[in-house]
């Protein structure tokens, strides 16, 4: 990859940070987000939204008339897309820890 190339990436990770709101999460000594608290923010926002639309399929099982089919439709779609684009990241990860493992020194 060149210079050129990691920047761009550089700055479309900045773009997506600021645009979830986690341009201020917990920066180290450095001035920049310690990459394992932007991890477990990610991981517990998943969480939520699953746990959320979990609850809201219950409500509607139940026969809650504040809850429509609508609601409990977007927040299951909402939470399967969250989990898979978690899944992506951690697919990518584990591809570049194996590059890296065999880099020779």
């Amino acid at each position: 990859m060149s210079d050129m190339q990691i920047n761009q990436v550089l700055a479309q990770m900045r773009a997506l940070a600021q645009s979830a709101g986690l341009e201020g999460a917990a920066p180290t000594e450095a001035g920049r987000p310690d990459f394992a608290n932007l991890l477990k923010q990610s991981l517990d926002q998943v969480s939520e939204t699953q746990s959320a639309a979990s609850d809201l399929r219950k409500a509607f099982e139940t026969g809650d008339p504040n809850v429509s089919l609508v609601e409990v439709m977007v927040a299951s779609q909402k939470s399967s897309v969250s989990f898979e684009a978690v899944n992506q990241v951690r697919n990518r990860l584990l591809s570049a820890y194996q590059q890296v493992m065999r880099m020779q020194v």
